[in-house]
């Protein structure tokens, strides 16, 4: 007689389930804004370089983009539960082997796996939404939830970020950033296991494999040579793989129009590459998110390791520009719903004329402040709506395929901007750089973000 790994759950309400299967995402955003504060603690605690803490980044965020539309495909084939439970296990333990790290080659795949585990699991949470809330009403509420819960471990993250380097224990304070993980990943693990209900599994869902190992190999060869290419003085190699990178991607491309010609399984659907509106939402979010993660490293950086602000103090900047946010956020919703793209218009200007008084009062502590508050109201007037606008043209049959494909080239644009911006300040700063350096790598890179900004509002004008 066969009996079931997986228990016949106890019934729990909806909303209940909604906070189990939102564990993915608070986790998969914590992770990745937690380090962001505590990037100069790592890479002395792994004797580390700028190159290994951008990788610190940049390979969390590409195991994520890789994964993400097969960790959809892989919950529908084998059931949510299950996916959902052993993609957390694993992220936990990807965790604790982050914690116990000797090295940089040891923490970056480490940090790969992370987000790969991250990326099989954040899509059962929202296909749960799906199917847990069938009316819109109740589904916009539900995401509003998932969102908060979101928003709030960017918040955490960005704290805990600034106070666990700082813990003096018998492990290095820096571990603690990885090593949290390990109680909440495996509770969550639990209750999911115990408590959410397994979907039925669907047999024409099958992933796409040689479409996975394409994509993974043609963003590896641009991002690697992008960030140990500049560090290590552009070698032979970092030069083959950025125009091998191109060709494989181009070949990606071909596969998946040959896959979808030929009925077989496919990673990513190029039919919505012939709706305008997504082709153009497209660009705005690449150039936003190009901006989102790199403006936290150069900052980070330059106040921890230029200016010689605490870990604490840095987190603690940060926690208020995710107050911002947050604040934002929850009323920009409502004010897109009247006003439309000028809501967005309006929080991009908001956030170049804050990045141009980061640079005129980076020594004036107090005023910055109040800077950091208004930068963070400007990205919660952007973000949220960021995909909506996107996807507004989008037929239902092609909305889920949308959303994969949406954050698969989000997390990727997050990556690409630590090489581009995080490798220009780097590279400015040089092996011992004095105040002035530190000072004009920081302006050079910000101008860089404030290009891309100015991308997003020619972009949302187009729309």
């Amino acid at each position: 007689m066969h009996t079931s790994f997986y228990p016949s759950t106890v019934s729990v309400s909806r909303w209940a389930s909604l906070l189990i299967a939102s564990t993915a995402a608070f986790l998969s955003v914590i992770d990745l804004f937690i380090v962001n504060v505590a990037l100069p603690s790592i890479r002395e605690g792994i004797g580390g370089t700028n190159g290994d803490t951008q990788l610190v980044i940049a390979l969390y965020l590409l195991g994520h983009a890789i994964f993400l539309i097969t960790g959809g495909r892989l919950g529908d084939h084998y059931g949510r539960k299950r996916i959902f439970v052993w993609s957390m296990l694993l992220f936990t333990i990807a965790s604790g082997f982050c914690g116990m790290a000797q090295n940089a080659t040891q923490l970056n795949v480490a940090r790969f796996c992370q987000g790969a585990f991250a990326a099989f699991m954040v899509p059962q949470s929202i296909a749960y939404i799906q199917v847990l809330f069938p009316k819109h009403e109740e589904r916009v509420k539900a995401l509003g939830v998932y969102g908060a819960i979101a928003g709030t471990a960017s918040v955490i993250g960005q704290f805990l970020g600034g106070v666990l380097p700082a813990v003096q224990s018998v492990i290095a304070g820096w571990r603690w950033l990885f090593l949290v993980n390990l109680p909440i990943g495996l509770l969550a693990a639990f209750i999911a296991w115990r408590w959410l209900q397994e979907s039925k599994p669907a047999t024409d869902s099958r992933p796409d494999y040689p479409g996975v190992v394409l994509l993974s190999t043609g963003l590896i060869c641009l991002i690697y040579p992008l960030i140990r290419g500049r560090e290590m003085g552009w070698p032979w190699w970092s030069l083959l793989l950025l125009p091998l990178s191109l060709l494989i991607l181009s070949l990606f491309v071909y596969d998946q129009h040959r896959k979808q010609r030929t009925g077989k399984a496919f990673l990513i659907d190029l039919r919505l590459f012939t709706f305008r509106d997504f082709n153009i939402g497209l660009g705005a979010v690449i150039a936003y998110f190009i901006v989102q993660d790199s403006y936290f490293l150069i900052n980070t950086i330059l106040w921890q390791s230029g200016l010689g602000m605490r870990s604490v103090t840095t987190g603690n900047y940060f926690v208020l520009q995710g107050i911002g946010y947050v604040v934002a956020a929850v009323s920009s919703i409502r004010l897109v719903s009247r006003y439309g793209k000028k809501v967005l218009q309006a929080g991009v200007l908001l956030m170049l004329v804050m990045l141009v008084l980061h640079v005129v009062l980076i020594n004036n502590r107090h005023l910055l402040l109040v800077v950091l508050f208004l930068y963070g109201v400007g990205c919660g007037s952007v973000l949220p709506s960021l995909l909506t606008l996107a996807l507004r043209n989008i037929p239902p049959t092609l909305a889920g395929t949308a959303a994969g494909t949406y954050a698969t080239f989000q997390q990727t644009a997050i990556a690409l901007g630590v090489c581009i911006t995080g490798g220009l300040f780097f590279q400015l700063l040089g092996d011992a750089p004095a105040l002035h350096n530190w000072l004009m790598a920081y302006r050079w890179a910000t101008g860089v973000n404030m290009f891309f900004l100015v991308m997003v509002s020619w972009f949302l004008w187009r729309l």
